[in-house]
């Protein structure tokens, strides 16, 4: 898999060596220096696929950038929004692809059967994970939220996540992708289901850029699940 460099580097001269010092320098020397030139190069005119084979040395602290979704869902909750009755929530299903915590993108402009995942910057758990508690934190604002194995007699909400990535439309355009279907079931018998899309414009064709947007079309995903369950509501209590 593709990892893109998700820092940019400065070329200027000072980070290179002097007339006298390149002339010194041995073969393997020379091929270091012409590799990591070439590198950095590649990553100043935004040829992002060459960087896979890079390796620049990079510090820790950018080599290993962890993100989540933030401290709450930025969710608004109408005033006359009505409590949801109690549910029971499975934790969020993925495909094997998404069970990682690489921070994916897909490049739509060049191949849109593509996806790869940045080399520096991962979720601090896995989107499956981060999303189950986005979800549970906005039901429990609503209503009464348990797990999908207690022994209770209330409702079964499923969420299959089936797209999670930054999707780039240009080189310097990008924005998050969340697609998700959500299923009611009520003694095994299915009684509602919707998939939703979200998505949200990214400020930066990079890492950053691509989570701040994944965590806006997570709540937007949020809510406009919450408002589907609201319309449930009288199918949920029967």
């Amino acid at each position: 898999m593709v990892r893109l460099f998700d820092t940019m580097f400065d070329t200027t001269a000072a980070s290179r060596p002097s007339p006298p010092a390149r002339a010194t320098l041995s073969v393997r020397a020379l091929a270091r220096s012409f590799t990591k030139t070439a590198c950095l190069a590649a990553a100043s005119v935004g040829m992002l696929g060459s960087l896979a084979g890079c390796s620049l040395g990079l510090p820790a602290a950018v080599a290993n950038i962890r993100y989540d979704l933030g401290a709450e869902p930025m969710v608004a909750q109408p005033a006359s929004a009505r409590a949801l009755p109690p549910l029971r929530l499975l934790d969020v299903h993925a495909p094997r692809s998404l069970e990682t915590d690489d921070i994916l993108y897909r490049m739509s402009y060049a191949d849109p059967r593509r996806t790869a995942a940045y080399a520096n910057s991962h979720w601090t758990m896995r989107p499956s994970q981060l999303l189950t508690e986005r979800v549970r934190d906005a039901l429990a604002a609503r209503g009464a939220v348990v797990g999908g194995g207690q022994a209770v007699q209330a409702p079964l909400l499923t969420i299959d996540l089936e797209q999670f990535e930054q999707d780039f439309d240009s080189e310097g355009q990008s924005h998050g992708a969340l697609t998700a279907r959500a299923t009611l079931t009520n003694d095994g018998k299915v009684i509602a289901q919707q998939t939703f899309v979200a998505r949200a414009p990214a400020s930066m064709p990079n890492a950053a850029g691509g989570v701040h947007a994944l965590a806006a079309a997570s709540d937007d995903f949020v809510g406009q699940l919450v408002a589907w369950l609201g319309m449930q509501a009288g199918v949920l209590t029967q």
